[in-house]
This record gives C-alpha cells, structure tokens and sequence, in this order.
C-alpha cells in the first residue's frame, strides 16, 4: 500500500527564497505547457516533451530532469480532468464549471506543488538533511524535521517522487512510501459502524464517539466567519481563508482519533471493520435549508477512508456493507419499519419489544450483514 510522509523543511531564509523561485519558475513553465497542450491537443507525454522542451529550458532556466517533471505534471492535470469529467464531478456538460473546464487550459498556482524525483532531490536520514535542485543551483544541506516514526517508514520505505510544496509560510516536502501490504487475518467476529452526524461514529459494541464538541466548534466557527464576511476587506479574506484551512485540520484530526480507536479495538480482539456504504448519500436525501450546512461539513467519507485505509496497514479486515434500513431494522426478529425508530436515539421495534439506542442497534446492524457478507467474500469459486 502507499502511504505519504509529510515532512517539514527548515530552510534558511535564503535557502526560502531559492525555493520560492523554484516553485515559481516550475509553475510558470507547467503553465505554459498547459497551454500549449490545449492548443495543440497533446496529451500525452511524448508528444507533448518533443514540443515544449527547448523553450522550457531556455525561457524558464529549468535543467533538464525539472522540465521532464513539469511536463509529466502537466500531463497529470490534464488526465486528472478527463477523470472528473468522465465521474461528472464538475457537474452535467451543459454546466458552466463543466464548460469552463473543457473550453480553458489548466492553469496552475505560482505556489502549487512540484514534484522532485530521486535526481533532482536526495535525502541525507541521518543528518536531517536533503538536497534539492533549483534555479539557483544545486542546494545542499537543507535540514528537515520529522518524528521518529516518520524518519522509520522513510528509511526503510520511500519510494517515487516527492512533491514540494509551500502552505501558511511553512515549507514541506510529501514524500511517498511503498509498505508491503500485511496478511490479512480470518476475524473471529465484526464491529459495525454507523456513522452519523450527533453521534460521528457508533460501534456494535455500544462504544459512541460523540460530535458534539466538534458541532460547537463549527457553530463557533461559522460565528467568527459570519463576521468577517460582513467586514469584506482583503485582510478579512485572508483570514476567512486561514479559519477554514484551521477547522478542515481539526475535524481530519477527530476522524484520525476516532478510526485509529476502532481498529486498535478490532485488531486486540481479532475481529474485522464493517461500516455502511454511504455513497451518494447527499443527493439521495431532501433536508430543510437550516440542515444543509451541517450535512455538507459531515466527513463521514472521510472517516470511512481513515478505517480502511489503518485497517489495511493492520491486516484488519472492512468490509463495506448495504445501508439500506440499518437504523430500522430489529436484529433480533428481522421487522422493519419506520415506526420502529420513534426519534433519532431511540429503537423499539413494534414486533418484537427489542429496544435499545438506535445508533447501536444499526451497527448490530451492520455487523450482521457483515457476517452474511463475509462467507461470501471467502468462499472458493466454484469449478468449472
């Protein structure tokens, strides 16, 4: 599996300024290329090379590994489109943001990342230090920062290009690593998850990870954005900016919590990871405008990226399963109805008698068809 490494540089102040002129130079070059590219109708990266690389040598002061990178860049972007395009994420064809797309070159941000292969950048572990090409020559010795287990997984794992990049004033270098994928072990049982927007995530187990604090903090967020939205001065954007970037990180650090705890959990008992298939969820559901926001800020997505992706490195089994009826279905009988769920946090269903909170009874839920699904997933394929 691959997984990144974020790692903070700690350049001198001329060393940052060597580095902002190089992340610049690349960006405009990527620029040009993309145009070009849009222009002539190259994209692939052969094509594309052959006719922009004696300009971006001369015109932007690249050598010539850099300006092999700034056009694979650029030939990412364009793949990265038709990807989008093809999944509908810019919205129908006869959208404005679709036409916009299709109908404009990729233009990239003077502070876009730029990534280095093992040529044009060399890590030196055991000083803290690497050495990275730029326009003002080869600089050697720029020290990074990293924690013991960081420095661990680049050593023995590192791997590819790593992307250079500037964010808030503080420069990082994300550096991929390629982990050999552990056995995945048979489960002696599920925890199911259900997530949700009160409670972030409810395991079969009764365990409840509450939103709560989280919902505070957001509500005291869209306070302080309200009033500077009201100020609309150039100063007051850039800190609109800022307390977005500050409330995306903490609710990321929530969902790192809260998954690492489940599989933690899992992999001490020896069970397996099952949460709902929740896909397209917002486009299925109507709610009232007060509601909107709160369902647009829910990172259930992103928690379940989080389970799957640590329950992998663990060699925990997750399994995704049908949402359908989870938080009104009994069980223990089987019975489902609407009326089984008389509010949000309670379950009784009409049937039966069985009663208990309705979160929990959804991950039972889930784990239960995780047990049916499972016998499927490992049964051998029958002979022919």
């Amino acid at each position: 599996m691959k997984l990144v490494v974020q790692v903070k540089l700690l350049p001198t102040p001329g060393q940052a300024l060597a580095l902002e002129a190089t992340l610049r130079a690349c960006n405009r070059a990527a620029t040009y290329a993309s145009a070009v590219a849009f222009a002539e109708g190259l994209k692939d990266r052969n094509g594309l090379q052959k006719e922009v690389y004696a300009d971006l040598k001369a015109g932007f002061g690249l050598s010539a590994q850099p300006t092999v990178r700034v056009v694979k860049k650029v030939v990412d972007a364009y793949a990265t489109l038709k990807a989008n395009l093809r999944a509908g994420n810019l919205g129908p064809s006869t959208s404005k943001r679709y036409r916009t797309a299709v109908g404009t070159p990729v233009v990239f941000r003077p502070g876009a990342a730029q990534p280095f292969d093992d040529r044009c950048l060399s890590w030196q572990y055991d000083a803290r230090t690497v050495s990275i090409w730029t326009v003002d020559g080869r600089m050697k010795g720029v020290r990074f920062a990293c924690s013991p287990d960081q420095l661990k997984t680049l050593v023995a794992y590192r791997k590819g290009e790593s992307d250079l990049l500037q964010r808030g004033g503080t420069w990082y270098l994300i550096a991929t690593c390629d982990i050999p994928d552990p056995e995945v072990y048979e489960p002696v049982d599920w925890i199911g998850v259900d997530r949700g927007i009160v409670n972030l995530a409810t395991t079969s187990d009764g365990i409840s990870h509450q939103g709560r604090r989280l919902g505070r903090y957001r509500r005291w967020q869209a306070r302080k954005r309200a009033d500077l939205q009201k100020k609309n001065t150039r100063s007051a954007t850039r800190r609109l900016i800022r307390r977005a970037q500050k409330e995306k990180r903490h609710a990321t650090h929530v969902n790192h919590q809260i998954s690492k705890e489940i599989v933690s959990v899992a992999q001490r008992t020896g069970r397996g990871i099952a949460v709902e298939e929740l896909g397209g969820i917002r486009d299925r559901v109507r709610l009232r405008r007060d509601q909107r926001g709160t369902l647009s800020s829910w990172h259930f997505h992103q928690l379940g990226q989080h389970l799957a992706y640590k329950a992998k490195k663990a060699g925990v089994p997750f399994l995704e399963v049908d949402a359908a009826y989870t938080s009104q279905r009994c069980p223990r009988c089987g019975h489902t109805g609407r009326a089984n769920r008389p509010d949000r946090d309670h379950f009784c269903c009409r049937w039966c008698g069985l009663a208990g909170p309705a979160d929990v009874v959804a991950g039972v839920n889930v784990r239960d068809r995780a047990r049916s699904a499972w016998v499927f997933v490992t049964a051998p394929a029958p002979s022919p």
